[in-house]
Protein backbone atom coordinates (compact mmCIF):
# COMPACT_ATOMS: atom_id res chain seq x y z
CA UNK A 1 0.00 0.00 0.00
CA UNK A 2 3.11 2.63 0.50
CA UNK A 3 4.47 1.91 -2.79
CA UNK A 4 0.82 2.20 -4.20
CA UNK A 5 0.60 5.44 -2.37
CA UNK A 6 3.89 7.02 -3.19
CA UNK A 7 3.37 5.80 -7.09
CA UNK A 8 0.01 8.21 -6.97
CA UNK A 9 1.70 10.99 -5.31
CA UNK A 10 4.53 11.10 -7.84
CA UNK A 11 1.50 10.79 -10.37
CA UNK A 12 -0.85 13.46 -8.76
CA UNK A 13 2.34 15.63 -8.83
CA UNK A 14 3.34 15.24 -12.34
CA UNK A 15 -0.44 15.50 -13.41
CA UNK A 16 -0.98 18.91 -11.36
CA UNK A 17 2.06 20.30 -13.02
CA UNK A 18 1.15 19.85 -16.50
CA UNK A 19 -2.23 20.79 -15.95
CA UNK A 20 -1.51 24.22 -14.31
CA UNK A 21 0.96 24.71 -16.69
CA UNK A 22 -1.22 24.39 -19.86
CA UNK A 23 -3.35 26.81 -17.80
CA UNK A 24 -0.89 29.07 -17.01
CA UNK A 25 0.11 29.01 -20.65
CA UNK A 26 -3.12 29.68 -21.78
CA UNK A 27 -4.49 32.78 -19.56
CA UNK A 28 -0.73 34.20 -20.66
CA UNK A 29 -1.40 34.75 -24.41
CA UNK A 30 -0.57 37.74 -25.38
CA UNK A 31 -4.02 38.89 -26.28
CA UNK A 32 -5.09 38.33 -22.83
CA UNK A 33 -1.79 40.21 -21.53
CA UNK A 34 -2.62 42.86 -23.76
CA UNK A 35 -6.40 42.96 -22.42
CA UNK A 36 -4.41 42.91 -18.65
CA UNK A 37 -2.08 46.30 -19.55
CA UNK A 38 -5.13 48.11 -21.09
CA UNK A 39 -7.45 47.76 -18.12
CA UNK A 40 -4.60 48.69 -15.77
CA UNK A 41 -3.00 51.97 -17.88
CA UNK A 42 -6.41 52.45 -19.95
CA UNK A 43 -8.00 51.29 -23.18
CA UNK A 44 -6.38 54.24 -25.13
CA UNK A 45 -2.75 53.25 -25.19
CA UNK A 46 -0.36 52.56 -27.55
CA UNK A 47 0.98 49.22 -28.39
CA UNK A 48 4.41 50.70 -27.27
CA UNK A 49 3.21 51.96 -23.97
CA UNK A 50 1.58 48.45 -23.72
CA UNK A 51 4.97 46.38 -24.25
CA UNK A 52 6.52 49.04 -21.72
CA UNK A 53 3.71 47.94 -19.03
CA UNK A 54 4.26 44.66 -19.37
CA UNK A 55 8.35 44.74 -19.39
CA UNK A 56 7.92 47.35 -16.40
CA UNK A 57 5.68 44.24 -14.14
CA UNK A 58 7.40 40.86 -15.17
CA UNK A 59 5.97 39.65 -18.04
CA UNK A 60 7.93 40.36 -20.79
CA UNK A 61 10.05 37.37 -19.24
CA UNK A 62 9.87 33.84 -21.20
CA UNK A 63 6.90 31.65 -20.75
CA UNK A 64 8.47 29.04 -18.22
CA UNK A 65 10.37 31.82 -15.94
CA UNK A 66 7.60 33.02 -15.21
CA UNK A 67 5.72 30.07 -14.89
CA UNK A 68 8.86 29.08 -12.30
CA UNK A 69 8.13 32.27 -10.14
CA UNK A 70 4.66 31.62 -10.00
CA UNK A 71 4.68 28.31 -8.15
CA UNK A 72 8.16 29.62 -6.73
CA UNK A 73 10.70 27.75 -7.38
CA UNK A 74 12.18 31.15 -9.22
CA UNK A 75 12.84 33.95 -8.03
CA UNK A 76 10.65 36.60 -8.39
CA UNK A 77 10.88 39.26 -11.61
CA UNK A 78 12.29 42.67 -10.71
CA UNK A 79 12.14 46.10 -12.23
CA UNK A 80 15.16 48.53 -11.94
CA UNK A 81 15.60 52.41 -12.53
CA UNK A 82 19.03 53.14 -13.17
CA UNK A 83 20.61 50.24 -11.64
CA UNK A 84 18.02 50.47 -8.63
CA UNK A 85 15.53 48.31 -7.78
CA UNK A 86 12.20 49.78 -7.99
CA UNK A 87 9.15 47.18 -8.35
CA UNK A 88 9.38 43.51 -8.06
CA UNK A 89 7.06 40.36 -7.40
CA UNK A 90 7.97 39.90 -4.14
CA UNK A 91 7.68 43.57 -2.33
CA UNK A 92 7.52 43.19 1.35
CA UNK A 93 4.94 45.31 3.39
CA UNK A 94 7.43 48.36 3.59
CA UNK A 95 7.54 48.50 0.06
CA UNK A 96 11.20 46.80 -0.40
CA UNK A 97 12.10 44.50 -2.90
CA UNK A 98 14.22 41.32 -2.37
CA UNK A 99 15.61 40.27 -5.84
CA UNK A 100 16.47 36.98 -4.52
CA UNK A 101 13.23 35.82 -2.84
CA UNK A 102 11.27 33.09 -3.87
CA UNK A 103 7.14 34.07 -3.60
CA UNK A 104 5.02 31.60 -5.68
CA UNK A 105 1.90 29.58 -4.51
CA UNK A 106 4.38 27.17 -2.61
CA UNK A 107 5.49 30.44 -0.20
CA UNK A 108 1.71 30.95 -0.12
CA UNK A 109 1.38 34.47 -2.27
CA UNK A 110 -1.04 33.43 -5.05
CA UNK A 111 -0.96 36.62 -6.22
CA UNK A 112 -3.57 39.88 -6.54
CA UNK A 113 -6.56 39.80 -8.45
CA UNK A 114 -7.02 42.88 -10.64
CA UNK A 115 -10.85 42.69 -10.72
CA UNK A 116 -11.48 41.73 -6.52
CA UNK A 117 -8.62 44.58 -5.89
CA UNK A 118 -7.68 41.81 -2.80
CA UNK A 119 -5.11 39.16 -2.70
CA UNK A 120 -6.23 35.86 -4.74
CA UNK A 121 -6.13 33.15 -1.66
CA UNK A 122 -8.53 34.80 0.28
CA UNK A 123 -11.04 35.36 -2.72
CA UNK A 124 -10.34 31.50 -3.40
CA UNK A 125 -10.59 30.68 0.60
CA UNK A 126 -14.24 32.74 1.42
CA UNK A 127 -15.52 30.93 -1.90
CA UNK A 128 -14.34 27.72 -1.61
CA UNK A 129 -16.03 27.51 1.87
CA UNK A 130 -19.22 28.96 0.39
CA UNK A 131 -19.17 26.21 -2.12
CA UNK A 132 -18.39 23.72 0.53
CA UNK A 133 -21.48 24.48 2.60
CA UNK A 134 -23.79 24.05 -0.85
CA UNK A 135 -21.78 20.67 -1.52
CA UNK A 136 -22.39 19.43 1.92
CA UNK A 137 -26.31 19.92 2.07
CA UNK A 138 -26.28 18.93 -1.86
CA UNK A 139 -24.77 15.30 -0.63
CA UNK A 140 -26.89 14.82 2.25
CA UNK A 141 -29.88 14.74 0.20
CA UNK A 142 -28.25 13.32 -3.27
CA UNK A 143 -26.68 10.43 -2.13
CA UNK A 144 -28.55 8.72 0.76
CA UNK A 145 -31.79 9.75 -2.19
CA UNK A 146 -29.79 8.07 -4.89
CA UNK A 147 -28.90 5.26 -2.90
CA UNK A 148 -32.45 3.86 -1.97
CA UNK A 149 -33.87 4.72 -5.50
CA UNK A 150 -30.87 2.43 -6.99
CA UNK A 151 -31.16 -0.42 -4.35
CA UNK A 152 -35.18 -0.25 -4.34
CA UNK A 153 -35.01 -0.43 -8.01
CA UNK A 154 -32.20 -3.32 -8.34
CA UNK A 155 -33.70 -5.26 -5.52
CA UNK A 156 -36.33 -6.87 -8.58
CA UNK A 157 -35.28 -6.60 -11.61
CA UNK A 158 -37.97 -5.54 -14.50
CA UNK A 159 -40.37 -5.29 -11.81
CA UNK A 160 -43.11 -2.02 -11.73
CA UNK A 161 -40.82 -0.54 -9.28
CA UNK A 162 -38.02 -0.61 -10.94
CA UNK A 163 -39.06 0.73 -14.62
CA UNK A 164 -40.97 3.64 -12.16
CA UNK A 165 -37.97 4.41 -10.07
CA UNK A 166 -35.65 3.67 -13.23
CA UNK A 167 -37.90 6.41 -15.20
CA UNK A 168 -37.45 9.03 -12.28
CA UNK A 169 -33.84 8.99 -12.80
CA UNK A 170 -33.13 9.12 -16.48
CA UNK A 171 -35.93 11.61 -16.36
CA UNK A 172 -33.68 14.01 -13.66
CA UNK A 173 -30.63 13.07 -15.03
CA UNK A 174 -31.98 14.42 -18.46
CA UNK A 175 -32.76 17.81 -17.44
CA UNK A 176 -30.32 19.95 -17.19
CA UNK A 177 -29.79 21.95 -14.15
CA UNK A 178 -30.71 25.34 -15.57
CA UNK A 179 -33.86 24.00 -16.55
CA UNK A 180 -34.94 22.33 -13.34
CA UNK A 181 -33.60 25.86 -11.75
CA UNK A 182 -36.06 28.33 -13.58
CA UNK A 183 -38.84 25.74 -12.74
CA UNK A 184 -38.23 25.78 -9.48
CA UNK A 185 -38.20 29.23 -9.35
CA UNK A 186 -41.07 29.52 -10.87
CA UNK A 187 -43.42 27.63 -9.03
CA UNK A 188 -42.05 27.93 -6.04
CA UNK A 189 -40.14 31.22 -5.49
CA UNK A 190 -42.91 33.41 -8.07
CA UNK A 191 -46.03 35.31 -7.29
CA UNK A 192 -47.40 34.43 -10.78
CA UNK A 193 -47.75 31.00 -9.23
CA UNK A 194 -48.50 31.80 -5.85
CA UNK A 195 -46.24 29.36 -4.13
CA UNK A 196 -43.81 31.98 -2.03
CA UNK A 197 -42.56 29.30 -0.12
CA UNK A 198 -38.88 29.58 -1.10
CA UNK A 199 -36.47 32.41 -1.61
CA UNK A 200 -35.40 32.84 -5.38
CA UNK A 201 -32.30 34.09 -4.33
CA UNK A 202 -29.50 32.69 -2.20
CA UNK A 203 -27.33 35.34 -1.60
CA UNK A 204 -28.63 35.81 2.05
CA UNK A 205 -27.55 31.90 2.61
CA UNK A 206 -23.95 33.08 2.28
CA UNK A 207 -23.99 34.52 6.20
CA UNK A 208 -27.08 32.38 7.45
CA UNK A 209 -28.30 29.44 5.29
CA UNK A 210 -32.20 28.44 6.11
CA UNK A 211 -34.57 26.47 4.36
CA UNK A 212 -36.20 29.06 2.59
CA UNK A 213 -33.21 30.88 1.17
CA UNK A 214 -31.13 27.35 0.27
CA UNK A 215 -33.38 24.44 -0.64
CA UNK A 216 -33.86 25.58 -4.15
CA UNK A 217 -30.13 25.77 -5.08
CA UNK A 218 -29.47 22.31 -3.17
CA UNK A 219 -32.60 20.64 -4.80
CA UNK A 220 -31.53 21.88 -8.12
CA UNK A 221 -28.24 20.09 -8.35
CA UNK A 222 -29.23 17.01 -5.90
CA UNK A 223 -31.41 16.13 -8.47
CA UNK A 224 -29.29 16.29 -11.10
CA UNK A 225 -26.74 13.83 -9.44
CA UNK A 226 -29.45 11.67 -8.19
CA UNK A 227 -30.79 9.83 -11.27
CA UNK A 228 -27.23 9.05 -12.47
CA UNK A 229 -26.04 7.71 -9.11
CA UNK A 230 -29.06 5.80 -8.73
CA UNK A 231 -28.69 4.17 -11.75
CA UNK A 232 -25.13 3.32 -11.54
CA UNK A 233 -26.53 1.46 -8.03
CA UNK A 234 -29.13 -0.17 -9.67
CA UNK A 235 -27.00 -1.51 -12.20
CA UNK A 236 -24.52 -2.75 -9.74
CA UNK A 237 -27.62 -4.12 -7.57
CA UNK A 238 -29.29 -6.12 -10.47
CA UNK A 239 -25.94 -7.78 -11.07
CA UNK A 240 -25.12 -8.81 -7.20
CA UNK A 241 -29.02 -9.96 -7.25
CA UNK A 242 -28.27 -12.73 -9.70
CA UNK A 243 -24.48 -13.87 -8.68
CA UNK A 244 -24.66 -17.72 -7.04
CA UNK A 245 -24.00 -16.71 -3.56
CA UNK A 246 -27.31 -14.74 -3.37
CA UNK A 247 -28.55 -17.66 -5.11
CA UNK A 248 -27.33 -19.60 -2.57
CA UNK A 249 -28.98 -17.78 0.51
CA UNK A 250 -32.18 -18.28 -1.43
CA UNK A 251 -31.63 -21.79 -1.26
CA UNK A 252 -31.04 -21.82 2.44
CA UNK A 253 -34.39 -20.25 3.33
CA UNK A 254 -32.81 -16.79 3.97
CA UNK A 255 -35.63 -14.20 4.13
CA UNK A 256 -35.23 -11.63 1.45
CA UNK A 257 -34.77 -8.30 3.41
CA UNK A 258 -31.62 -10.06 4.82
CA UNK A 259 -30.13 -11.33 1.50
CA UNK A 260 -30.51 -7.32 0.91
CA UNK A 261 -29.00 -5.98 3.73
CA UNK A 262 -26.29 -8.19 5.11
CA UNK A 263 -25.11 -10.05 1.24
CA UNK A 264 -26.10 -7.88 -1.74
CA UNK A 265 -25.46 -4.28 -0.24
CA UNK A 266 -21.88 -3.80 0.56
CA UNK A 267 -20.92 -5.65 -2.84
CA UNK A 268 -23.59 -3.52 -4.82
CA UNK A 269 -22.31 -0.10 -3.14
CA UNK A 270 -18.27 -0.59 -4.83
CA UNK A 271 -19.21 0.47 -7.93
CA UNK A 272 -21.28 3.63 -6.80
CA UNK A 273 -18.55 4.40 -4.21
CA UNK A 274 -16.43 5.24 -7.49
CA UNK A 275 -19.14 7.43 -8.85
CA UNK A 276 -19.95 9.39 -5.34
CA UNK A 277 -16.22 10.23 -5.27
CA UNK A 278 -16.27 11.51 -8.46
CA UNK A 279 -19.28 13.99 -7.87
CA UNK A 280 -16.90 16.08 -5.92
CA UNK A 281 -14.76 17.66 -8.67
CA UNK A 282 -17.83 17.83 -10.49
CA UNK A 283 -19.96 19.68 -7.62
CA UNK A 284 -16.83 22.06 -7.31
CA UNK A 285 -16.31 23.22 -10.93
CA UNK A 286 -20.41 22.08 -12.12
CA UNK A 287 -21.90 24.86 -10.08
CA UNK A 288 -21.47 27.34 -12.03
CA UNK A 289 -24.64 27.44 -13.37
CA UNK A 290 -26.66 26.82 -10.14
CA UNK A 291 -24.43 29.63 -8.36
CA UNK A 292 -25.36 31.93 -11.11
CA UNK A 293 -28.58 31.28 -11.03
CA UNK A 294 -29.55 32.02 -7.87
CA UNK A 295 -26.67 34.62 -7.16
CA UNK A 296 -24.72 32.62 -4.69
CA UNK A 297 -21.11 34.00 -4.53
CA UNK A 298 -19.33 30.42 -4.27
CA UNK A 299 -16.57 28.86 -6.16
CA UNK A 300 -18.37 28.73 -9.48
CA UNK A 301 -19.52 32.18 -9.07
CA UNK A 302 -15.99 33.37 -8.59
CA UNK A 303 -14.72 31.30 -12.11
CA UNK A 304 -17.57 33.01 -14.40
CA UNK A 305 -15.94 36.31 -12.72
CA UNK A 306 -12.33 35.60 -13.48
CA UNK A 307 -12.92 34.65 -16.83
CA UNK A 308 -15.44 37.14 -17.93
CA UNK A 309 -13.19 39.90 -16.51
CA UNK A 310 -9.56 38.55 -17.59
CA UNK A 311 -8.43 38.50 -13.83
CA UNK A 312 -5.46 36.29 -15.01
CA UNK A 313 -4.05 35.51 -11.18
CA UNK A 314 -7.50 34.40 -10.09
CA UNK A 315 -8.46 32.06 -12.31
CA UNK A 316 -4.91 30.17 -11.78
CA UNK A 317 -5.46 29.91 -8.19
CA UNK A 318 -9.23 28.46 -9.37
CA UNK A 319 -6.98 26.17 -11.51
CA UNK A 320 -4.87 25.09 -8.92
CA UNK A 321 -7.85 24.57 -6.09
CA UNK A 322 -9.92 22.04 -8.98
CA UNK A 323 -6.54 19.95 -9.90
CA UNK A 324 -6.03 19.41 -6.19
CA UNK A 325 -9.55 18.41 -5.29
CA UNK A 326 -9.70 16.21 -8.74
CA UNK A 327 -6.41 14.37 -7.63
CA UNK A 328 -7.46 13.94 -4.36
CA UNK A 329 -10.85 12.28 -4.80
CA UNK A 330 -9.30 9.89 -7.69
CA UNK A 331 -6.98 8.82 -4.50
CA UNK A 332 -9.45 8.91 -2.03
CA UNK A 333 -11.85 6.14 -4.77
CA UNK A 334 -8.89 4.20 -5.42
CA UNK A 335 -7.96 3.32 -1.69
CA UNK A 336 -11.93 3.21 -0.51
CA UNK A 337 -12.70 0.44 -3.59
CA UNK A 338 -9.53 -1.40 -2.40
CA UNK A 339 -10.81 -1.98 1.16
CA UNK A 340 -14.34 -2.28 -0.06
CA UNK A 341 -13.19 -5.27 -2.71
CA UNK A 342 -11.05 -7.50 -0.39
CA UNK A 343 -10.66 -9.55 -3.47
CA UNK A 344 -8.50 -6.49 -5.16
CA UNK A 345 -5.31 -5.93 -3.69
CA UNK A 346 -2.25 -3.43 -4.49
CA UNK A 347 0.88 -4.88 -5.46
Amino acid sequence: MIRFLLSRFVTMLATALALTFVVFFLTNLAPSLEKVAKSEIGARVSDAEVESWLNRNGYGEPMLVRYGEWLGVVPGWTHSVDGEVVAGRCAGADGGVDAGARCGILQGDWGYSTVFRRDVIEIVGRSLALTGKLMFWVMMVMVPGALILGVLAGMREGSKLDRSLSTVSILTTATPEYVSGVVFIAVFASTAVGLKWFNGSATSAMENATIENFTLPVLTIALYGMGYIARMTRASMTEVMTAQYIRTARLKGVSFPKIVLRHALRNALIAPFTVIMLQFPWLLNGVVIVETLFNYKGFGWTLVQAAGNNDIELLLGVSVVSVVVVLLTQLISDIGYVYLNPRIRVS
